[in-house]
């Protein structure tokens, strides 16, 4: 077990390097650290808070008023965050406990999008109980600290909890996050300036630490977006399959229309693939669709990021001008 050296360190860099000025740590509201956990999963910093976080505790104030929202209301607030199952499993987890988080991590877990490292983080930043978390930038400090050269779930959690500053668990916990984002990043890490380098085991050669997984290249994929115009509305539908699940946008095929007329090309990456979408408009073509638009109720539905893409090339603004 570790004495108290290396925890002390880590308490007091955070005490004077710590990110103090994020506002969801400067609230003990359990639904805005909730919020900023959600949105900083596969999202920057930097993102959430200059485009996402304000407008959307203004949009819902409290979690009651994200259970009392439409699905569609609330993915329109998400619109250009990404990841949209985050904001769907948000929308379900609110009405599942009417808008009240439960306070105690296995309740917590046990709701949609919510793991381990996320119930332990909103119990520890909103009523400071004892216990690790385990992002991914504290899964990297954890791994260099201890020379892990894999990440290993439970080989972590057993660490993190052998770190824990139980005296400070709030301090702790942020402090992990900060050194993992500043100092231990995954390239060129600053270890004289890290409070953990004097019983670091990795800091000879932090690269190792963990051993960097091979890439496995994205599959391209090419479909074709079908643009349907009448009477001056576009044709949308709201998809259901998984990926961009109730989001509004233009029916996608695989085989072009022999009369259709290209608009364009899109691309856009996903985290599994790679997507080369040619946008055609469609002349007498009968397509089941989900409702017709006009510019000004294009503005309100809630789109993907290719789906803009699409009502921003040329032609179509040229042609059609509906809104993005």
């Amino acid at each position: 077990m570790f004495g108290l050296n290396v925890k002390q360190a880590i308490y007091a860099w955070y005490q004077k390097n710590g990110r103090h000025d994020l506002p969801w740590r400067q609230t003990e509201e359990a639904y805005h650290i909730y919020l900023s956990e959600i949105m900083l999963q596969q999202t920057q910093v930097k993102t959430v808070l200059e485009r996402f976080y304000f407008p959307f505790l203004e949009r819902f104030p409290t979690l009651k008023s994200v259970a009392e929202a439409p699905l569609d209301a609330v993915l329109k607030m998400w619109e250009g965050l990404g990841y949209y199952t985050r904001a769907k499993n948000l929308h379900h987890t609110a009405i599942t406990c009417n808008g009240i988080l439960p306070r105690h991590p296995e309740e917590l877990g046990g709701l949609k999008g919510i793991g381990k490292s996320t119930a332990h983080a909103i119990c520890t930043f909103a009523h400071h109980e004892a216990l690790p978390i385990l992002d991914a930038n504290v899964k990297r400090v954890l791994c260099r600290y201890f020379a892990l050269s894999v990440k290993d779930e439970k080989v972590l959690w057993e660490k993190a909890w052998e770190l824990l500053h139980v005296k400070h668990p709030y301090e702790h916990n942020q402090a992990m996050m900060d050194i993992g984002a500043m100092i231990c990043t995954p390239k060129n890490p600053n270890c004289l300036e890290c409070p953990l380098s004097f019983t670091c085991k990795g800091k000879e050669a932090p690269e190792n630490y963990p051993l960097p997984v091979k890439k496995v290249k994205v599959p391209t994929k090419q479909r074709v977006a079908l643009v349907i115009l009448k009477e001056g509305k576009l044709g949308l539908i709201q998809r259901k399959e998984r990926l961009l699940h109730g989001l509004w946008g233009f029916m996608q095929v695989d085989v072009r229309p022999g009369n259709a007329e290209s608009l364009g090309k899109v691309t856009h990456t996903y985290s599994h693939f790679k997507l080369e979408l040619e946008a055609v408009i469609c002349k007498d073509l009968h397509v089941n669709v989900d409702g017709y638009f006009t510019d000004d109720q294009i503005a309100k539905l809630a789109l993907s990021t290719v789906d803009k893409k699409i009502l921003r090339l040329p032609a179509m603004m040229g042609n059609i001008s509906p809104t993005s």
